[in-house]
């Protein structure tokens, strides 16, 4: 079965579109959500999967990452400095969940099963994601 970046619904694709089409005419500003939804009208469910739908295409057809930030919300951009800033806040995010994941369910489960194949697998192989995701998040203060 393909992947759900591969299983596009025509439907998310017209609103990937739309979505784009108000965004480059918003450039170099960005959208908040609510104004996003507005320009484009569509429903803010609509509006999420054409922001799906974008981000899984907007590298096959060679444009500009699509970011979002407090400040300006939704925009493309170009600018190494804001991608990177982006790029390392959502690796704190992801590393705050794997992080959240480990002490919430796997270590609970681990000292339930201490023995057990599948969760010593689990640990080494969250542990090694935590530590590659400290590595990243932490490059920035380098």
């Amino acid at each position: 079965m393909p992947r759900a970046s591969q299983r596009r619904s025509p439907a998310a694709q017209r609103h990937a579109d739309t979505v784009r089409f108000v965004l480059f005419e918003a450039r170099p500003a960005g959208l908040a959500f609510n104004q996003l939804v507005r320009s484009c009208e569509l429903s803010p469910s609509q509006a999420r999967a054409g922001l799906a739908c974008l981000r899984d295409t907007i590298a096959e057809r060679g444009w500009p990452p699509l970011i979002w930030t407090r400040v300006d919300g939704y925009k493309f951009c170009s600018n190494p400095a804001e991608l990177q800033a982006y790029e390392v806040a959502i690796i704190r995010e992801k590393l705050t969940e794997i992080r959240r994941f480990i002490t919430g369910v796997v270590a609970p489960h681990a000292a339930l099963q201490p023995k057990g194949r599948w969760i010593k697998h689990l640990n080494t192989q969250l542990s090694s994601v935590e530590s590659t995701l400290d590595v990243i998040a932490d490059y920035i203060n380098a």
